[in-house]
């Protein structure tokens, strides 16, 4: 599936609930995710722009795979596929076995909801700061997502400087910048 989403670092996660819940926006849940990013022993998918990650959320463990970003919409766009998994530290070793290695590890406080089709996000991402993630899965009964988002973007008034880089990209960089 291909994944459309606006990314926005905002000072006041606890204004957008409100307007949301004003909105009946519906909440779908809150939880701690923990993710894990890989990178393969046979290329580098940070010179791909590539993501492997594997999710743990309470009893849960998903592995997901995120291809390059692609220049479709005015967002970040993005192939987005996704498996549950029985054990996520199984899973862990079995990429280690075939020579994946871990990257980083992300961390954050998630509030999801639903609204007018599109999943938001409400995220304290550990280092980083305060987020809102709007998205939309491209499918036949949203014909233009890009324009859906902005259309709730404004509704609920969000204001914030928006950003194409991942949550992992951005740990990358804060990384690199205490090592210079």
């Amino acid at each position: 599936m291909l994944e459309i989403e606006l990314k926005m670092k905002v000072k006041d996660l606890s204004l957008i609930r409100e307007r949301l819940l004003l909105h009946h926006a519906t909440l779908l849940n809150k939880k701690h995710e923990r993710d894990v990013y890989y990178n393969a022993p046979h290329r580098d998918f940070g010179m791909t722009d590539e993501a492997l990650r594997i999710r743990f959320a309470g009893e849960c463990a998903v592995m997901t795979y995120k291809g390059p970003k692609i220049k479709k919409y005015s967002m970040k766009a993005r192939e987005e596929l996704n498996t549950g998994v029985e054990s996520g530290e199984t899973c862990e070793g079995i990429l280690q076995s075939l020579g994946f290695f871990r990257v980083a590890e992300v961390n954050k406080l998630r509030e999801n909801f639903r609204y007018r089709g599109a999943t938001i996000s409400l995220d304290e991402v550990e280092g980083l700061g305060s987020y809102i993630e709007i998205e939309v899965m491209e499918s036949g009964e949203i014909k233009n997502p890009s324009e859906l988002i902005e259309k709730i973007e404004k509704e609920l008034g969000i204001e914030g400087e928006p950003t194409l880089s991942s949550y992992l990209e951005m740990i990358l960089s804060t990384r690199k910048e205490a090592q210079s």
